[in-house]
């Protein structure tokens, strides 16, 4: 009979595999900047949360959970942070490109 501790961290690492793919393909799959952040962030959050899971069961001692559990919080908050600031250039750049409306049309007729 397989071991518990073996079952969840297979299972787990499993989905964290999951939700990356997803992320990735979302990342190529969308059509602008913010939401293949938005995609991306979520997603990789969910699959290190998973990889997180599965590597609870293996650790020896409690210190080491700690530390697993310590560094996950940190990346957290830090992939919260970065996907805010690149979201927010992300918009600056956008107000900052005139649309392809603000451009004259160079003599060319409505009906062309």
């Amino acid at each position: 009979m397989p071991d518990p501790a073996n079952v969840v961290t297979i299972l787990a690492l499993l989905a964290s595999v999951f939700f990356f793919v997803a992320g990735s393909v979302g990342l190529v799959r969308m059509p602008d900047t913010l939401t293949r952040i938005h995609s991306l962030t979520k997603a990789d959050n969910i699959a290190l949360g998973f990889i997180v899971v599965a590597l609870l069961p293996q650790v020896g001692s409690v210190a080491d959970a700690a530390k697993i559990v310590a560094v996950w919080v940190l990346v957290q908050v830090s992939s919260g942070a970065v996907a805010q600031l690149m979201g927010e250039v992300a918009l600056a750049e956008q107000a900052m490109t005139p649309s392809r409306l603000d451009q004259p049309d160079h003599g060319r007729s409505a009906d062309a």
